[in-house]
């Protein structure tokens, strides 16, 4: 059953809490959080992303980096623009987007219950980008960022949460990008125990957003017992910090595709080669999103395209054979683009849907790439059956927003 455990949690002062959320890491490339970042001493991006306070030729992945994310951290802390609870606390978490809320508890999750499945996840990481993670814990010595997860919704965990989100917020604010932020900073020991116990009924937790910093933060804390003489399971390293949602409240959008050649074929001969698995339409310049699943959308030579999977190229009894992703995979990319490692492999990479099908088309037409996909996004349901059943997506398969703000919460592993 699930572990959950309340923390003393380093955040914001009240009237820096604004100023210091950020966006989460992996979402903005270097160039977009320099940019975000600018006049705002504060941001969170400083610590998460400390590139941006080096030369632009910066290694990414150097010592370097990692060691100025910890120094960001440690002058936000002796600014007196982070300041450490003095006691446990759980949090509950709101984000509003669009008309839609969703409610989350802030807690800590067990490193055992990620290395024996109860926390299940959907999909494969990729090396470096875990690596990358794993060597920000080390350096830091702390979750800088929580993962994301969901389990299915409990009516008493409803009820609970619903009665504390009735009272003032302790953060209340809605950040540039039109999503409202708030916090409640949960102390009473009676309903920390009350959701402490209810947890521990709860059978599994998903992975929804942050598989890379899930792994990371569990194997850092593995080593951090490993390594330690006189470990006794108390540490703070035996657990890392999550956001939990109910499934009931949560919405995934597409996430696409960007491939940069066509792997020596000429136009006609890819389109050729499509004829088989698709039924293909030209849409010319009008975008064409798709509204179901098996329905693709693909842009190339300035001009979009609908293609259809055929029958026989999708099974929909099986949880992954089921997916467009799987569909894209196994009819185009493999066998036709010459791409079967998507983990590892430099020529595709992957495009979260809240930057909108021009983001595509703008990708191609720079030349920076050949052909783009729009995929109909995965249900909720789908990566519970795909959990449940200990299957494994393709990488980069489900976008989650909105995205959870960096830099309200972080968790100390000493």
């Amino acid at each position: 059953m699930a572990v959950l455990k309340a923390f003393k949690g380093v955040r914001p002062v009240e009237n820096k809490a604004k100023e210091v959320a950020s966006r989460p890491y992996d979402v903005l490339n270097c160039e977009e959080a320099r940019k975000e970042a600018e006049g705002l001493p504060c941001s969170f991006l400083h610590v998460v992303k400390p590139e941006i306070d080096l030369p632009d030729d910066i290694d990414p992945y150097s010592d370097q980096v990692y060691n100025k994310g910890k120094e960001n951290f440690q002058e936000m802390l002796d600014d007196g623009i982070l300041c450490q609870d003095q006691y446990d606390h759980l949090y509950i978490y709101q984000l509003t987007m669009d008309g839609q809320t969703q409610t989350g508890i802030v807690g800590c999750c067990s490193i055992d219950d990620y290395f024996n499945n109860v926390i299940k996840k959907h999909e494969l990481t990729r090396p470096d980008k875990e690596e990358d993670r794993k060597n920000h814990v080390r350096t830091g010595k702390m979750n800088a960022e929580p993962v994301f997860f969901s389990y299915k919704a409990q009516k008493e965990v409803d009820n609970i949460v619903e009665s504390i989100t009735k009272s003032t917020p302790d953060y209340n604010f809605t950040a540039r990008d039109d999503i409202q932020h708030k916090l409640w900073v949960v102390g009473n020991e009676d309903t920390i125990e009350k959701l402490v116990k209810l947890f521990g009924g709860i059978e599994s937790i998903y992975v929804a957003d942050g598989h890379h910093r899930t792994a990371a933060a569990a194997l850092v804390g593995k080593e951090m017992r490993e390594t330690n003489p006189d470990h006794n399971g108390t540490e703070h390293y035996n657990y890392f910090m999550a956001v939990l949602f109910p499934d009931n409240q949560l919405k995934i959008i597409d996430y696409n595709r960007v491939v940069k050649d066509l792997n020596g074929l000429r136009k006609e001969e890819f389109l050729n080669k499509l004829n088989a698995s698709f039924d293909v339409t030209n849409h010319g310049s009008k975008t064409f999103k798709p509204t179901k699943l098996h329905e693709f959308g693909m842009y190339l030579d300035e001009e979009w395209y609908e293609l259809q999977a055929k029958d026989g190229t999708y099974n929909d009894s099986d949880p992954i054979e089921v997916l467009d992703v799987t569909v894209l995979s196994n009819q185009i990319l493999d066998p036709v683009l010459g791409i079967t490692d998507l983990r590892r492999d430099k020529r595709i990479e992957f495009v979260g849907g809240i930057r909108g099908l021009g983001e595509l088309k703008k990708r191609v037409d720079s030349g920076d790439m050949a052909v783009a996909f729009a995929l109909y996004p995965v249900s909720m349901q789908q990566l519970i059956d795909i959990s449940d059943n200990d299957k494994i997506m393709p990488p980069k398969t489900t976008w989650f927003e909105p995205k959870l703000r960096s830099g309200l919460f972080v968790h100390l592993l000493n």
